[in-house]
């Protein structure tokens, strides 16, 4: 019994590490298309007039991959500010 009391606080750093990964979501690349050939990744930016925006068309504005078969990520015509 003594020995469990001296490793409780080994057991709750294992216990935080693995909440740590399991819990956490990777981040998802985004891509927007800024002409036929070409991709711009625009992952982790805010959509704004500084960066990018999505108009309010039924398109595609950005993908997870540059390609134009990857996973659509968010819906309206990409406009690249930068």
């Amino acid at each position: 019994m003594n020995t469990l009391i001296k490793r409780l606080p080994l057991f709750a750093f294992v216990l935080a590490a693995f909440a740590a990964f399991a819990f956490s979501s990777p981040q998802v690349e985004e891509w927007g298309q800024i002409d036929e050939e070409n991709f711009i990744n625009v992952t982790g930016l805010t959509p704004g007039p500084t960066t990018y925006e999505c108009d309010n068309e039924p398109d595609v504005c950005t993908r997870t991959a540059p390609n134009d078969s990857a996973p659509v990520t968010k819906t309206g015509l990409f406009v690249n500010h930068m």
